[in-house]
């Protein structure tokens, strides 16, 4: 989990985030464990309390579980429940500025598609 951070976002939200994208990209699944706060810490030199708060994010938010001893795990559901909530987000928050820009362009369906970046993996 290689990560470059950005001065617009708090580095939690931008772990959490990542996080979140290697469950949708099927990096994470569900079971898997996350690795240990010191361990995230230690490898991207960070607050552990930074590391904390993104994980507990994610708690709240029902895609990892805590195991008393063991450490945080993703839950069952969670890619589907992510699935749901980021296409959500993306129709009602991105889609009508994207759509508006394209329509400003005179950009259609048929000319983005030929122009689309062609790349191997999961589309769904």
């Amino acid at each position: 989990m290689s990560m470059v951070w950005n001065d617009n976002t708090p580095i939690y939200r931008q772990l959490r985030d990542r996080v979140v994208a290697m469950i949708l990209d099927g990096v994470l699944k569900q079971g898997d464990a996350l690795p240990s706060v010191r361990q995230v810490a230690a490898d991207f030199q960070i607050n552990p309390i930074t590391v904390s708060k993104a994980y507990q994010e994610l708690v709240d938010e029902n895609l990892v579980e805590k195991r008393r001893g063991l450490g945080m795990y993703v839950t069952e559901g969670a890619r589907s429940a992510l699935l749901k909530s980021e296409r959500e987000r993306f129709l009602t928050e991105e889609w009508p500025p994207l759509h508006a820009r394209l329509e400003r362009m005179g950009l259609d369906l048929e000319t983005l598609i030929k122009h689309a970046p062609k790349h191997e993996g999961n589309a769904q």
